[in-house]
């Protein structure tokens, strides 16, 4: 079995904000263990920023982000030494691979990303992957590299993307204040009730918390990858959430899978602006996989470029749909409810095609 294992910087760091040993160490032994079993194990690991602090002497995290890169770059090399340390000890080697988003929007580069993970997993290496926070800004600012961490499990085509944490999973309401709260122990489908449960980030030291790991876990479900979300700290934790027993919250993969555009579109690129269609629209994108019409256009929210990412919204303001437009904002507004056959000369008769469009709801 193919796995991708993401631990959070809150998962591997002490109160203090330092690398805690200890939990690099069970970290170190679960993938061990993993691979003792036949497993291949890819570890998207965070904690750059929090191993650069320490090392300059800097107590509280800055919100600066040109800060932030800096630190990164510091602690980067000292987390994957010793990552190496560890496993080496158990006679496993490690490979650093630094990916961004655009090597999933860019065919060549989501092909050499693709090759090179192969290669090093034939060679019975252990991919250590982040961002690469010296120069996006994604992971820094948002995700703590659980959404890096989904778009990898696509990548090499895993079986399970393993999200490790600080609490077992998803529970009906927050544990820390909620006594009552009950562990999710399965999730068939990721809707809106299942996002408001998972709230914001849950702790200073990262920056996903669990709304982050449900969206990561959702975006694994649309690559046909089954997701678990699980504490760090679980004895046995990877191996039991590998061979199908019960862990954590456990999130199934959907039938209907994208391709590694359309979840580049979906999920990679975040969304500059937003078109709101008539119900016309709605049902030739959703039932008839058209493309969208100036004609079904009714208003345009935001400022944006041709070829940026948008959200299609119904009247309602519900984004249903996700695509790269082939209008900008101030154009698209003077064109918007036009038939095609009252376009200017040269316009696009599509705002976005079908091919750039993923519907999501």
């Amino acid at each position: 079995m193919k796995a991708v294992v993401k631990v959070g910087t809150s998962s591997i760091t002490s109160e203090a904000g330092d690398l805690d040993d200890d939990a690099l160490t069970r970290l170190a032994d679960e993938l061990a263990a993993a691979r003792a079993e036949g497993h291949l194990v890819v570890l998207v690991c965070s904690g750059a920023i929090a191993a650069g602090l320490p090392a300059l002497g800097i107590r509280e995290r800055p919100t600066d982000l040109g800060a932030l890169q800096a630190i990164a770059a510091v602690g980067q090399p000292r987390l994957m030494e010793r990552v190496s340390t560890l496993l080496a000890a158990r006679g496993l080697v490690a490979g650093q691979v630094l990916l961004t988003p655009h090597d999933f929007g860019q065919r060549s580069q989501y092909l050499l990303a693709r090759q090179t993970l192969a290669c090093l997993l034939d060679l019975g290496v252990v991919p250590v992957v982040n961002e690469n926070d010296t120069v996006a800004d994604d992971e820094i600012r948002y995700g703590d590299n659980d959404r890096l961490a989904a778009l990898v499990s696509h990548l090499v085509g895993a079986d399970v993307l393993v999200l490790l944490t600080d609490t077992h999973g998803l529970f009906t309401a927050d544990p820390r204040l909620d006594h009552e709260a009950s562990l999710i122990e399965e999730i068939v489908e990721v809707d809106a009730a299942l996002e408001a449960v998972a709230g914001g980030a849950g702790s200073e030291r990262g920056s996903g918390g669990m709304a982050s790991k449900l969206a990561a876990a959702k975006i694994a479900a649309w690559s046909g990858v089954r997701a678990v979300i699980a504490a760090a700290d679980t004895p046995g934790v990877l191996c039991r959430a590998l061979d199908g027993q019960p862990v954590g919250t456990r999130v199934r993969p959907r039938e209907t899978r994208l391709s590694s555009r359309k979840l580049w579109i979906a999920f990679a690129r975040g969304a500059e602006g937003r078109i709101v269609v008539d119900a016309g629209a709605r049902r030739a994108l959703t039932d008839d996989h058209r493309s969208l019409l100036p004609a079904g256009v009714r208003d345009v929210v935001g400022h944006f470029d041709a070829d940026d990412a948008v959200e299609v919204v119904a009247a309602d303001g519900a984004a249903f749909a996700k695509g790269l437009v082939r209008y900008d904002s101030a154009t698209l507004r003077r064109v918007a409810g036009r038939r095609t056959g009252d376009l200017p000369e040269g316009a696009p008769h599509e705002v976005i095609h079908r091919d750039d469009l993923v519907v999501l709801a």
